[in-house]
């Protein structure tokens, strides 16, 4: 499954399927969310939810894409992601593209 986040494929002509998307809400451990906090007293990166928000985007773009394999698709264009905290510690991901079809 090609994946872009331009409208358009170079050299392809396109038969748009429809919107795809995939999301998930992750959190992390209460022991990890107090040491992070404490990390935001002296700065630097909070790793632990680096990592959180990277599992994140990678679950919502294997729904999104599991979505557009279920309608016949052979890419995703003008893919966008949207994140958003939904309480502390937890937060929302979303991946969401238009499914297509090449024409041959």
């Amino acid at each position: 499954m090609l994946i872009v986040n331009i409208d358009y494929i170079p050299g392809k002509e396109l038969e748009v399927l429809g919107m795809v998307k995939g999301s998930t809400i992750q959190s992390k451990h209460l022991g990890n969310d107090i040491a992070q906090s404490f990390k935001t007293l002296v700065g630097g990166e909070l790793k632990t939810y680096t990592d959180m928000m990277n599992d994140a985007r990678a679950l919502a773009t294997k729904r999104m894409t599991e979505e557009a394999e279920a309608l016949g698709a052979d890419a995703i264009i003008n893919v966008r992601y949207a994140s958003a905290a939904v309480m502390q510690g937890a937060a929302e991901v979303m991946a969401y593209g238009t499914a297509v079809k090449f024409h041959t």
